[in-house]
């Protein structure tokens, strides 16, 4: 049986020539910005407010992204903390935008919560969110990539 996902497809989109190393590979700091973008929208909407990345945890680079490929970024939330929200991030990709479909990469990024002053504050519980948001925690989900 093929690997599946975990979490929810959170952004996709398409590697393209400018972002490659001299090998024809996509950078991996172009990857991990797009892991971040995915893990910071999953996080501002648990905490619904700003949020800033504080800390990236077992980063693992599993295969190379190529041009062509379709990178698409699935989040969930591991954990929340008083204002901390960790969320873990799966890279796939969908070969040459239609082929093989293949996990590249995985990370845990950390999130805090900021009020509109820009200080630490509380995340909400769970039944205080909205319905779009208790629905993704529940694990509802789009079709996979």
């Amino acid at each position: 049986m093929a690997e599946s996902s975990t979490g929810r497809l959170t952004t996709r989109t398409l590697a393209m020539p400018a972002d490659t190393n001299p090998a024809g590979d996509l950078f991996g700091g172009w990857v991990l910005s797009q892991m971040d973008i995915a893990a910071g929208i999953c996080a501002g909407q648990r905490a619904q407010k700003r949020v800033v990345t504080v800390s990236l945890d077992g980063l693992s680079f599993i295969r190379p992204v190529k041009v062509g490929d379709v990178l698409g970024c699935y989040t969930y939330v591991a954990s929340v903390g008083r204002s901390s929200i960790v969320v873990n991030v799966e890279a796939w990709v969908r070969r040459g935008r239609i082929g093989n479909r293949e996990k590249v990469t995985e990370g845990r990024f950390t999130f805090v919560a900021l009020d509109e002053h820009g200080r630490s504050t509380a995340v909400p519980p769970e039944h205080e969110l909205p319905d779009y948001v208790r629905n993704h925690l529940s694990g509802d989900r789009p079709e996979d990539l």
